[in-house]
């Protein structure tokens, strides 16, 4: 029922019943005038908070949490213990009015008369949190037992290069494949313009269902496809699932780069010798080349407890807004122009990041071909009394500019390594776009 076709036709059908009467500017949607019955993003948090039990205040907001602990006797101790669901049981329809409604412009406005693609992130990560409550809930419970995080952003492919900040927004979602702890939900997000709606982007995440102290996993519902078309997309999950462990398997921090990886490296050290001298240290660069060493950009964010979750860390959002902003400046920074995204990529959550954590961020331009930039984004927290450093997040966005970029080349194994990564990223994100 809720095939990749549906969910990019569902933003258009509303308005068809709408004359064109009713139509006020271009950037305003006949359906989301005032009065209707549909989910706004802004209270896409509001109404997580009430499924899980947290509290707006800081300090009530901590032992709502230190009280959930008691919900863990409604948890299944097996799957089979819970109802299947379909995927219409988790389909959610939410809006943005930036048309509708000019005061919510200014938080998503950016400088160049667009949208901020950092805060469209924070609105699909809690999205997807939401559509995997609908998938999950029991009727009869007033808060849910589980804790459901993100752990995975699989893939986000652009559609269109411009978000205008005037015209009325449309995410549509639902689930599309389910394992015993962990949930895919696919994710479309349609514009208003020009009397109609069109693709911006389509996203998948995945999600892991935990314990109500956030512990240990937790069973979730089964999924039950309806029809061809949907049985299609679960085993598109499947798919990507086994896509996503092949991935894993052939990481350059675990194996050995390929034959022809290997050549490509070694071609790359032979044309930056300096041929003057009898060196292996003796490095020059080609024209229109920039060392790796040179093409990075840093951050650093005090995690406060106005960035917390529901369930008192830090917002995964909020995470991938600095990142990708840090991104994105650095892309800027390395071209010398403005960079349009063209897809965010495999977005690891490796590890909860905590309130009052010192978060340090290291954007990297690991590869570029003719006239795109691969970007990596590395995220760790500092304790500052052990002086620990520990990775929370690795961050890889794709890039495009209007003209050819220098060639960055690496100068240790290290950087080796990360370009080989980059590239392998980029490669994978062109095919998706072929």
């Amino acid at each position: 029922m809720f095939s990749p076709r549906v969910l990019k036709s569902a933003s258009s059908l509303m308005h068809r019943s709408f004359s064109l009467s009713h139509m006020c500017r271009q950037g305003k949607a006949p359906d989301m005038s005032e009065g209707n019955s549909f989910l706004l993003m802004s209270n896409v948090r509001n109404r997580l908070r009430e499924i899980v039990g947290a509290s707006t205040n800081w300090r009530d907001h901590q032992q709502a949490l230190a009280e959930r602990s008691s919900l863990s006797l409604y948890l299944a101790k097996s799957q089979e213990e819970l109802p299947a669901k379909t995927m219409k049981d988790s389909f959610i329809e939410a809006h943005l009015p930036l048309g509708t409604q000019p005061g919510l412009r200014e938080k998503y406005l950016n400088y160049h008369n667009s949208v901020r693609f950092g805060r469209i992130l924070e609105d699909l990560d809690s999205l997807a949190v939401l559509i995997c409550y609908s998938h999950t809930w029991n009727k009869e419970l007033q808060r849910s037992p589980l804790s459901i995080v993100t752990a995975l952003v699989d893939k986000i492919d652009m559609r269109k290069n411009i978000i205008y900040p005037d015209c009325d927004i449309k995410f549509t979602g639902h689930v599309t494949w389910v394992g015993k702890t962990s949930i895919e939900a696919k994710m479309h997000m349609s514009q208003y313009h020009d009397g109609a709606y069109s693709d911006v982007l389509d996203a998948t995440f995945v999600m892991v269902a935990r314990d109500p102290e956030n512990k240990r996993a937790a069973f979730i519902n089964p999924l039950i496809p309806e029809g061809a078309e949907e049985e299609a997309i679960f085993q598109q999950g499947e798919i990507n699932k086994t896509r996503r462990v092949e991935l894993s398997t052939a990481s350059l921090l675990k194996v050995a780069p390929t034959a022809e990886e290997r050549t490509l490296i070694h071609n790359q050290f032979l044309n930056t010798l300096d041929t003057r001298t009898v060196s292996f240290r003796s490095r020059i660069l080609l024209p229109n080349s920039v060392w790796m060493e040179d093409a990075k950009m840093k951050g650093l964010e005090i995690c406060h407890p106005h960035e917390r979750n529901i369930f008192n860390r830090i917002f995964g959002g909020f995470l991938m807004r600095k990142a990708y902003e840090l991104g994105w400046a650095n892309a800027c920074a390395f071209a010398g122009c403005r960079p349009m995204l063209v897809a965010v990529d495999d977005i690891l959550f490796r590890k909860p990041v905590e309130i009052g954590s010192l978060l340090l961020l290291s954007s990297q331009v690991c590869y570029t071909e003719g006239t795109h930039i691969q970007v990596r984004v590395h995220t760790e927290v500092l304790d500052p009394l052990t002086r620990q450093h520990s990775t929370t997040n690795v961050f890889h966005f794709t890039f495009r500019v209007e003209k050819d970029v220098p060639a960055v080349v690496p100068q240790s194994y290290g950087e080796s390594m990360l370009y080989l990564d980059g590239k392998r990223h980029f490669d994978e994100t062109m095919r998706g776009q072929s």
